[in-house]
């Protein structure tokens, strides 16, 4: 096994695998989920309809088609949005980049959740600035311990963070939502204290139950929320679109610094799977294989683990989250558990400071159905071997 994973970047988790072993770190579609033929299909379409302006600098009219999709989308979930209020990036983490660009400064400040995804931490690293993170339980991020956080800064005159960062739906890497309540006292909270939030959404459509919360933004009454969607869990990673939606100040000051824009061409097959009606009947789709997934990891988590772990029970998206006790290091623990028959990521890699050692990420999105209960049957062997 290739075990080198330290937490110095996000290709880290690349170097997590073993032969033979079940790979439940990869927070991948499952391989048949990508819609290959549709794909093919529109591609055929758009260029007999488009030709050779598709092909060229610019893209043809199917370009513009997807930022009045966006648009719609928005709108059908409560949020002010017209096309001056969405800005197309290459993808969620570069949308995460931009946003850093135009906020922060080497030596700033900002809040995550403690754990988040690795991705926005190496981001955010990236741009020199003081990263702290507070608890997530199975409400969400702890708002109270963050208002309790603002409240000391101010009275002891420190800087107050610039950014929130948070994932509010079905959470990477915990599987967990933000409770309404929460959200509400988040927006107070920005206000109050003049920062911004980032609301990365890019598990808010998979999710299985008929309740959904609204999002930051459509609660989000004094512009302070930034927006960040992406295709890259609904259609397929490699189509590396993704999308802001902010007021119409932040969006162009956004735009300046988009050096490259997207790439037109994928951007109008995209729209055309989009506008076509492809993409809610593959969303559809995709949370009832998901769901049938994550009753099944769920299952065998119940069946095969000590009475001493503990885990979230998602209501969506890709992930459940373990926790272990305390003096079992997940990441010392992981050799064995791969000579067992599984991988999966520590939770060390999803926090920016040294935590997290006790935990781990199980995907359950990517492995075939038949070895995520072979994959668990392992870890549960190896985490009573530690016991």
């Amino acid at each position: 096994m290739q075990d080198q994973i330290g937490s110095t970047g996000y290709g880290d988790w690349r170097l997590v695998s073993a032969s033979d072993a079940v790979s439940l770190g990869y927070g991948f579609p499952y391989p048949s989920s990508l819609p290959s033929d549709d794909l093919v299909t529109v591609t055929e379409a758009v260029l007999a309809d488009e030709g050779e302006h598709v092909l060229q600098y610019g893209g043809g009219s199917y370009t513009e088609q997807l930022t009045d999709f966006l648009v719609e989308r928005a709108q059908s979930s409560d949020i002010d949005c017209d096309p001056s209020n969405i800005l197309l990036t290459n993808g969620g983490t570069r949308a995460i980049d931009v946003v850093c660009r135009a906020f922060l400064e080497p030596s700033d400040s900002l809040i995550v959740e403690g754990p988040t995804f690795m991705g926005a931490i190496s981001v955010f690293r990236n741009h020199g600035v003081e990263i702290d993170s507070f608890d997530v339980d199975t409400d969400g991020l702890d708002v109270d311990a963050v208002a309790e956080e603002l409240r000391t800064r101010e009275r002891e005159g420190r800087e107050i963070p610039k950014l929130l960062y948070t994932i509010p739906n079905f959470q990477n890497p915990t599987g967990v939502t933000l409770s309404l309540d929460r959200r509400n006292r988040l927006l107070e909270l920005a206000d109050e204290y003049d920062f911004v939030l980032i609301e990365d959404d890019a598990y808010g459509d998979l999710r299985y139950t008929e309740h959904e919360l609204p999002t930051l933004k459509a609660l989000d009454d004094t512009g302070r929320v930034v927006r960040i969607g992406t295709f890259s869990k609904t259609i397929a990673p490699g189509v590396r679109t993704g999308w802001i939606i902010a007021n119409n100040e932040i969006v162009e000051a956004l735009r300046k610094l988009n050096a490259g824009g997207t790439n037109t061409f994928t951007r109008s097959l995209v729209a055309h799977y989009c506008t076509t009606g492809k993409l809610d009947e593959h969303i559809e789709e995709l949370r009832d294989v998901y769901e049938e997934r994550r009753d099944r990891i769920l299952h065998a988590l119940e069946t095969h683990m000590p009475p001493a772990a503990e885990w979230t029970e998602p209501e969506g998206g890709f992930f459940v989250w373990v926790t272990l006790p305390i003096h079992i290091d997940t990441e010392e623990m992981l050799h064995d558990a791969a000579e067992n028959g599984v991988t999966y990521l520590p939770g060390s890699m999803f926090f920016p400071t040294d935590e997290g050692s006790n935990s781990l990420r199980l995907s359950f999105s990517y492995v075939p159905l038949d070895e995520l209960e072979r994959g668990i049957a392992a870890l549960g062997r190896t985490v009573r071997e530690r016991l």
